[in-house]
């Protein structure tokens, strides 16, 4: 069994299927999209990481289920967690995917080691 919620890993990649650059990656104790080289979406347990434009957070005070990740104690800019309880309908899942892929070509990728 994975430590990743399979079927929401599964309609992530459906979603992604049209885009050229799309890399899989176990990491986090779950599934990360790379989108260009670049940290877009990830599937662990029960909830979906979004990387997003950091500016736009005031946008979605009327979004549920949704939060800043926190690593370490400090929060992680432009990163959140949505909760699988809000992704059930295809298009709340929509939103979010479409607005990881929209700040993508501005994202910066990590450095390569």
């Amino acid at each position: 069994m994975r430590a990743y919620n399979e079927t929401l890993a599964l309609r992530v990649a459906e979603r992604l299927m049209h885009i050229q650059d799309v890399e899989e990656k176990e990491m986090f104790s779950g599934l990360v999209f790379m989108v260009n080289g670049k940290m877009c979406l990830g599937v662990s347990k029960n909830s979906m990481m979004v990387r997003l434009d950091p500016n736009t957070l005031e946008n979605l005070s009327d979004k549920d289920g949704w939060q800043q990740m926190v690593m370490g104690g400090r929060p992680m800019k432009g990163y959140i967690s949505v909760s699988e309880d809000v992704l059930g309908r295809n298009d709340e899942l929509d939103f979010w995917v479409n607005l990881a892929l929209a700040f993508n070509p501005f994202a910066k990728a990590s450095k390569k080691k």
